[in-house]
């Protein structure tokens, strides 16, 4: 998949836990994993900016297009 999920690494950088970002930006534990796994299909711009706000970042810190042609 060219776009490749870096929440994990953001929320190690912030030392914030999965059950803590799950509470601030009121996700269930098991949406946010899906996410953090990189297995989601889709992200809400809305879940996007709640996960921004809580862990003080840009949307490119979370989210990198990867160009698996090269």
């Amino acid at each position: 998949m060219p776009i490749v999920v870096n929440l994990d690494v953001m929320m190690a950088k912030r030392k914030v836990s999965l059950n803590e970002l799950s509470e601030r930006v009121d996700l269930t534990l098991s949406n946010l994993s899906i996410l953090k796994t990189g297995k989601a299909k889709a992200v809400r711009f809305s879940t996007l900016e709640a996960i921004c706000k809580a862990l003080d970042c840009q949307p490119g810190d979370i989210l990198e297009f990867v160009n698996a042609e090269k």
